[in-house]
């Protein structure tokens, strides 16, 4: 195939420029650059080529350019077109880093069978090998995996770079990835997305960012669009990012980001890890799924009784019509049945449908486990003990047992206790530890607080549980309100005792406020019998009476340079020591510790 030469268009004819054949024999397209950050020092590594056709057309954008190529069966011309008129437009520019060309796994094929992406047209633009990384975009499972290995050794070879686009969106991602050996893997902006406050992206994301340790690959994380996002994404010590936050897609490469851009890379704060609780709760009930069979509605009760005599695991069967679910025979109700005297003969020929539940338990897929079990518990024992039908838009998929949602919710509540208190829904002690051993790692200076109430036993024996509860909850609600959630953290180790930790340098404020909160609002959680003595009296194992005043909030608030703490353990008992310092103040109370290397 011969390289295309560069051609002027001259023409007022605008829709003669909406058709593909033209647009690509008069090579009408322009290239867009994105830039790729250092997420280390915030400095341009690179950039991604873009593509756009005619403006002003139907065909500008590269999501209509290519579909249009699609149908008229053009991809491979229209790639290539793409990739000489991005590499021709970079080399117009002072080139301080790489050029990143987009590439299907197809069409590349193509191109190395025609030699048209050879050595010599690359040096012939001034340009080394080098330079350039071919980022695989996948549109089809369908390519011969083997000769596409063999032809990206040969780029290799000669100094390219490969990298996988869109990592979690298609067909064989990770597969090109495990054996192709890529140089940069590119996370799709799905994931990115929001990743501050979404517990399961953040743990796709980790997870990627680990086999990328652990294979030499470097990740780019695309879609950063906001700086909560990319302080995630920092802290993740991913290498690159690419998003609009840092650099839109511009005809001209950048050699460095905004100047009100740079102040992103040089704090050395760490971002909040978004809670996991919430996303433990939502999981849907597609686990419990067990492919059961089903009879219609014209099996006999004998046909039945033989179903269940040969699976002995099976405690019910599904009766469907159409795909629909209409009812549910149950085990021990046909078996009960069956024992009684001539029960078999009489009804053996029968249809399946005399034991028939008519009302079974009917949901679907996507419901959450703890949807599921508020459902059942709101309905008739027997639901618990038969099962229920799993359905997908209504048709049958399989039956869930009501033993296995049960094992389901305790491990999810054990797994919960560890991460998230159920009662505040704050992170619990699991989730603290991680918290400052990452401060820790990262070497900056920050405030823990042990924070304890006060004369909270008396105030829940003398109310109960439930009033005890709703304190509980008030001061968690308010430790959260008083912090700044993209920096500073809340934790609720259990009972009425929390940890806040602090790299707001306004913390002693942020404490002081909770502090003066909770003193007005304390009153309105006593009857109002107990104001005018401002707490309670209760009698002690002796019968003698013993006066608590109003609960109160103590914070023992430590110092921490990390250079004289080695782990969470030593913080915590740092923490423990401050705290007992601050319940000997009466009432509302702060003491902080400012430990240094003499006092150590």
């Amino acid at each position: 195939m011969k390289l295309l030469g560069q051609t002027e268009i001259f023409t007022n004819d605008r829709s003669s420029l909406n058709n593909l054949n033209e647009i690509i024999s008069q090579r009408m397209l322009s290239s867009v650059f994105q830039p790729i950050i250092n997420l280390s020092n915030g400095a341009v590594h690179g950039h991604e080529g873009l593509i756009r056709g005619p403006e002003n057309t139907s065909l500008h954008t590269p999501f209509d350019l290519f579909n249009e190529a699609n149908e008229k069966n053009r991809v491979c011309d229209l790639e290539l077109l793409s990739l000489q008129i991005g590499l021709e437009s970079f080399v117009k520019y002072s080139r301080a880093n790489k050029i990143f060309v987009n590439v299907s796994p197809e069409c590349l094929l193509q191109f190395d069978h025609n030699r048209v992406i050879s050595l010599g047209y690359i040096e012939s633009l001034g340009l080394s090998p080098k330079d350039i990384v071919l980022e695989l975009t996948e549109s089809s499972p369908t390519f011969d995996y083997s000769k596409l290995y063999n032809i990206i050794d040969s780029y290799r070879n000669v100094g390219f770079q490969i990298a996988i686009d869109d990592l979690g969106e298609g067909f064989s991602s990770l597969r090109l990835w495990s054996e192709l050996h890529p140089e940069y893997v590119k996370i799709d902006k799905y994931f990115i997305r929001s990743i501050n406050s979404n517990p399961i992206k953040l743990q796709f994301v980790k997870s990627i960012q680990k086999i990328a340790e652990n294979s030499g690959t470097k990740v780019i994380a695309e879609g950063v669009e906001t700086e909560a996002e990319l302080a995630i994404v920092k802290d993740l010590n991913i290498a690159f990012c690419q998003g609009y936050l840092l650099g839109r897609p511009q005809p001209e490469p950048i050699h460095e980001i905004q100047e009100n851009k740079k102040h992103l890379f040089k704090s050395k704060m760490i971002s909040v890890f978004p809670n996991a609780l919430g996303a433990q709760r939502q999981g849907n009930i597609r686990r419990l799924l067990v492919n059961a069979p089903f009879v219609d509605a014209m099996t006999s009760n004998d046909e039945v009784f033989v179903l269940f005599e040969s699976n002995p695991k099976l405690f019910s069967i599904p009766v469907v019509k159409d795909k629909t679910p209409i009812g549910l025979i149950s085990r021990s109700n046909m078996i009960d049945s069956f024992a009684r005297p001539f029960r078999k003969e009489l009804y053996g020929k029968d249809s399946c449908t005399d034991f028939m539940d008519e009302r079974p338990l009917i949901v679907e897929g996507t419901i959450t486990f703890h949807e599921l079990s508020d459902l059942i518990t709101q309905m008739e024992p027997h639901h618990l003990t038969n099962g229920f039908i799993i359905t997908e838009s209504g048709k049958y998929l399989g039956l869930g047992s009501g033993h296995a949602l049960l094992r389901e919710i305790t491990e999810m509540q054990i797994s919960a206790a560890r991460y998230a208190n159920p009662l505040t829904l704050l992170p619990g002690n699991v989730p603290i530890n991680e918290h400052i051993d990452r401060l820790l790692e990262s070497g900056i200076t920050f405030w823990a607080c042990y924070c304890d109430l006060d004369n909270f036993k008396p105030f829940n024996d003398y109310y109960g549980f439930r009033r005890g509860d709703q304190l509980i909850q008030l001061v968690g609600e308010t430790l959260t309100k008083s912090v700044r959630i993209d920096l500073d953290f809340v934790g609720h180790v259990g009972g009425d005792d929390f940890i806040l930790i602090f790299q707001s340098e306004d913390w002693e404020e942020r404490c002081n406020h909770v502090l003066q909160h909770l003193e007005q609002v304390m009153p309105d959680f006593y009857d109002k019998d107990n104001h005018e003595i401002a707490g309670i009296e209760c009698e002690d194992r002796r019968g003698n009476k013993i006066f608590y005043p109003y609960s109160s909030l103590s914070i023992g608030a430590v110092r921490i340079d990390p250079e004289l703490f080695a782990s969470h353990h030593e913080v915590a008992a740092a923490m423990t020591v401050a705290k007992k310092e601050a319940k000997n103040i009466a009432g509302n109370s702060l003491f902080y510790e400012r430990r240094s290397r003499d006092s150590a």
